[in-house]
């Protein structure tokens, strides 16, 4: 489960780390009023970011830097009525409906921190760089040498010697050490403390020399964080973060019905018992020249219903120019699955080509069922092996 910026940066807070203040606001009265507060309290400049569940911001115009209040409706006015479209979005872009008001700072120098699951290691590890404030993947690519890890105890958790070694190892001197020390020690008690999968601070900033701060002050003024969606039943506080209007609502209707759903863009809808199973059909549908529309795995205990909805979700989504079902029956029995086609053909009807092979537990019901439903389906092909099933659902809808 993803959270937005304003939330990350709450977290942060709430952990003693160190954070520009700002408010999340839904409108342009609300986004001038937030900003009029933070100019009057002495901060330089103000940030207008949009709230939504995507990268490439900035790039996009949807992270502006303004220094009057005008300013600041000029930015909320053009980003609430906006679609932010950028390398990680659709292409019909993203809905703006929050944006995040905080004071801006001067910036000396930019770092990267985060603590994310290692799982060549098997252990969760710190990972900084002192190339902050751009796509850290572009960092790994052309500067590996820059990534600087460090695994951390699975019950000590981070040391402060360690602590101290990255902070030295990333270029930071005088206070700033005890202070970079001190975030990367909290950091990384946030990642535990919330069953987190990833906590990220891009920038992790240096600020100017003060008067007050003589070795200028480390701020974290960007956050991202994802958490362990199984663990969330004993992260009340996090789940209640969760922002429904974020997701696909194919993918949360699945949720609902105990599926696992993941759109993707392809025009083969797929019906699968088993993430391997299901990972290997689309594997087979590209090798024949395919596009998946979809990973759907209704596991083994799904009921009728279950897998009667699976097939609505599949058959609402327009792209979706031919089925392929695949079961190999265990858990999951194969007459099950017939009976959820004939229910489903009745309900929604099947407009696009429908390519099942099915084997294992009640093959032979199974396809007694769909025999008898034949009449309900023309548009139905039985095949006699995944390979058999691939190559015919691929031709229906070349």
């Amino acid at each position: 489960m993803r959270i937005h910026e304003y939330q990350a940066r709450q977290l942060l807070a709430d952990a003693g780390i160190a954070v520009p203040p700002g408010a999340m606001v839904q409108n342009i009265d609300d986004a001038v009023a937030q900003a009029k507060a933070i100019l009057n309290g002495g901060a330089p400049m103000v940030v207008v970011k949009a709230q939504v569940h995507a990268g490439g911001r900035g790039k996009a115009g949807f992270v502006k830097v303004v220094r009057t209040a005008e300013e600041v409706r000029e930015a909320a006015a053009f980003m609430l009525s906006h679609r932010m479209i950028s390398p990680q979005t659709p292409p019909e872009g993203l809905e703006v409906k929050r944006l995040l008001v905080a004071a801006g700072v001067e910036i000396a120098k930019e770092y990267y921190l985060a603590v994310a699951v290692d799982r060549a290691r098997r252990t969760a590890t710190l990972i900084a760089s002192a190339e902050g404030g751009v796509e850290i993947e572009a960092v790994a690519e052309r500067n590996p040498a820059a990534i600087l890890k460090e695994p951390l105890h699975p019950l000590a958790g981070l040391q402060p010697y360690q602590a101290r070694k990255l902070a030295y190892a990333l270029g930071f001197s005088g206070r700033q050490v005890g202070q970079a020390a001190d975030i990367m020690q909290r950091l990384t008690r946030v990642f535990h403390n919330t069953d987190a999968s990833l906590v990220e601070i891009n920038p992790l900033v240096v600020t100017p020399p003060t008067e007050a701060h003589p070795d200028g002050q480390v701020l974290a003024i960007d956050a991202k964080f994802s958490f362990d969606d199984n663990a969330l039943f004993r992260q009340k506080r996090i789940a209640e973060m969760f922002d429904p209007t974020e997701e696909n609502p194919a993918e949360l209707r699945a949720n609902a019905a105990g599926l696992s759903y993941v759109a993707l863009d392809g025009n083969i809808g797929c019906l699968v018992n088993g993430a391997g199973l299901a990972m290997s059909t689309m594997d087979i549908i590209k090798l024949h020249g395919g596009e998946p529309a979809n990973f759907l795995d209704v596991g083994g205990s799904a009921s009728e219903e279950a897998v009667t909805e699976a097939f609505r979700i599949i058959l609402a989504d327009t792209a979706v120019k031919g089925v392929l079902v695949n079961i190999f029956g265990g858990i999951m029995q194969c007459d099950r699955i017939a009976r959820a086609i004939s229910s489903a053909a009745k309900e929604v009807g099947f407009q696009v080509p429908l390519v099942v092979r099915l084997e294992g537990t009640n093959v032979d019901a199974a396809r007694a069922i769909l025999e008898e439903a034949r009449k309900e389906i023309p548009s139905m092909q039985s095949a006699s092996d995944l390979t058999d099933a691939a190559k015919r659902v691929c031709a229906a809808v070349a």
